[in-house]
């Protein structure tokens, strides 16, 4: 497959502080890419540093194997984690605004209809919700008919239903042909939509691949869940994971029937014991910490 970004050893230091330390990866030609990671790991720098907000310290951004310049500026497009619009303009006057910018332009029929603002078009930007005004600001990063698009944690404060909707966005932009570069803190987001991901921590890549095949690395079954207060005792010799936060055990196995059996003189209440495959949130706790960190 083409190559459409590359990121080579990308590293930027603070006085005090590196931020980003030997970052690499390359995003394929029509392949959505998920860079996750706790806050402060290093994702929104490594993002800035590529889209060309922040120089890096050293390394290079290629984009289809040339340096990233005129060509990434005029064929990228970008929703930032913070945007702020204009007051006072409504949503069509936005979206022909930021169009205006570029020399390729979208068909403006076209976004409109994509990002379901048909009915928002003579609204003030300020009066829109939240879902309403991410979908608006996709459409503004599509003004120029990407071919990379950048999302940085486009869902954060949506309600369930509008962050479902923007997916459906997402999945429709990729049926286009774009390539995706998203950040975001919702595993079950990056499971659906990306077919490759990086997890930061540190500001450093400690995992990378498609999230199926990180599963399989990781984890050999399926994993049994129970509350710590159902335990009568402590777990001897069967291999256990135990997460005081969130008040449960967990137990990876390849053979439920055996680990139950072993598991049911231990337990005062098999009624409240789950059955459920690996997910990205699994892998993401255990190689970055039980917990989200601010």
């Amino acid at each position: 497959m083409t190559t459409v970004l590359e990121a080579r050893d990308l590293v930027k230091e603070y006085p005090g502080v590196i931020a980003v330390n030997g970052v690499s990866f390359s995003v394929a030609e029509g392949v959505c890419f998920g860079l996750l990671g706790p806050n402060g790991a290093g994702k929104t720098t490594t993002v800035e540093i590529i889209e060309g907000v922040i120089s890096a310290t050293s390394g290079a951004v290629c984009y289809y194997g040339e340096p990233a310049g005129t060509r990434f500026r005029q064929e990228a497009g970008i929703q930032f984690q913070n945007t702020a619009l204009q007051d006072f303009l409504t949503v069509r006057e936005t979206i022909q605004m930021f169009r205006a910018l570029y020399d390729r332009k979208a068909d403006l029929d076209h976004i409109i209809e994509q990002c379901s603002l048909g009915d928002l078009l003579d609204r003030d930007n300020r009066k829109l919700s939240g879902g309403q005004r991410q979908r608006l600001l996709l459409a503004v990063a599509l003004v120029n008919r990407p071919r990379l698009v950048f999302l940085d944690e486009p869902t954060t404060g949506l309600d369930p239903q509008a962050r479902r909707n923007f997916w459906d966005l997402v999945q429709s932009i990729r049926a286009e042909g774009a390539s995706i570069v998203l950040t975001t803190h919702y595993m079950d987001e990056a499971q659906v939509l990306c077919d490759d991901i990086a997890i930061m921590d540190a500001g450093e890549i400690i995992a990378q691949g498609s999230p199926n095949e990180l599963l399989r690395q990781r984890y050999q079954g399926l994993i049994i869940e129970l509350p710590i207060s159902d335990l009568t005792d402590d777990l001897g010799q069967i291999e256990h994971t135990v997460h005081e936060k969130l008040g449960i055990v967990e137990v990876v196995t390849s053979d439920v029937g055996s680990s139950l059996q072993q598991l049911s003189p231990h337990v005062t209440n098999l009624n409240h014991i789950k059955i459920r495959q690996p997910n990205l949130e699994d892998l993401f706790l255990d190689l970055t910490g039980h917990s989200l960190r601010a």
